[in-house]
């Protein structure tokens, strides 16, 4: 057996904290972005990290993996650590059932800017404040498959590199360029300065909600300059049909999709091009988001 597969004799050994004991928000470590990590799962997905150039760090797998499916993916990380055991073994380290028995820490990828994965977009889709995982990652496998150039995020959006989204997503993640727009601090005058959105401002002080609202409108302003056509998946009493032709000649078109519950902020219908809706039958009027934009992107993409 190679020197680097190491067969797990102690679940406490401190190089298994990132799949056992870790946090996501640790695993993202805010304070050292550039030690930021993540976990990949099964050998398609981590075969999908390697593709997009993400550099691995150990692998975790079911022993029986090592000569077997996962056998190529340690020939391509080379020299890193492979630590193994038993399936009901790993199950109870990381408290839950491994996706094909194989597991990859790596570190994550130097974050891209809105300007850079919009260049040569033509179909974008933007996520605003979607905080589930499962949803992040559904939409991001709907954008990989109907032809969505980019998918921009806001700051309170789920992590796409959250186990549980770069999972759902099946790796896909690395495929999609994304982006999320910066946090900004808004002042009294509603000037913008890249910070926190919240650092200094009480909830409770009416002023301070009006101009948090106002940065909805800044990240639409945002498309616009970069030429894009927005179009807010809501239903309003002006909204059009999905299937309306000018929405297809557009040239340049952002597809925004709001939060689980309650949808996009009124500022942001306001700020966009158009108000889009799906048309449902029997009395349905809303979709869960992933769904939403499964039909938006196989629509608005052709």
């Amino acid at each position: 057996m190679s020197d680097n597969i190491i067969t797990i004799t102690d679940f406490m050994d401190p190089n298994l904290d990132v799949y056992a004991r870790l946090t996501e928000n640790q695993l993202l470590n805010r304070a050292n972005p550039k030690e930021g990590m993540f976990i990949a799962e099964s050998p398609k997905v981590i075969e999908r990290a390697l593709d997009a150039g993400c550099e691995p760090v150990s692998l975790l797998m079911e022993t029986k993996h090592v000569n077997g499916e996962a056998r190529g993916i340690i020939e391509r990380c080379q020299n890193i650590p492979v630590y193994t055991a038993s399936f009901d073994l790993l199950t109870k380290l990381t408290g839950f059932a491994l996706t094909r028995g194989t597991l990859c820490a790596m570190y994550r990828p130097k974050p891209r800017s809105v300007e850079e994965v919009c260049r040569d977009a033509r179909r974008v889709a933007v996520l605003e404040d979607v905080v589930n995982p499962t949803n992040v990652g559904a939409i991001f496998r709907s954008a990989a498959a109907l032809h969505m150039d980019a998918v921009l995020l806001t700051p309170a959006c789920s992590n796409p590199l959250y186990r549980r989204a770069i999972r759902v997503s099946m790796g896909t993640v690395f495929q999609v360029p994304w982006a999320y727009f910066p946090k900004y601090n808004v002042g009294s005058d509603n000037t913008f300065s890249d910070a926190s959105l919240h650092d200094k401002c009480d909830s409770r002080d009416q002023n301070c909600n009006d101009r948090n609202s106002s940065v909805y409108k800044y990240n639409i302003d945002v498309l616009h300059k970069l030429g894009f056509k927005t179009c807010a998946m809501a239903l309003t009493d002006d909204s059009v049909s999905i299937g309306d032709p000018v929405l297809h000649s557009e040239e340049r078109l952002a597809i925004v999709l709001g939060t689980e519950g309650d949808g996009l902020h009124e500022q942001t219908i306001d700020s966009c091009d158009y108000t889009v809706k799906i048309p449902m039958s029997h009395g349905v009027d809303s979709l869960n988001v992933a769904a939403a934009s499964a039909v938006a992107f196989w629509e608005l993409a052709k």
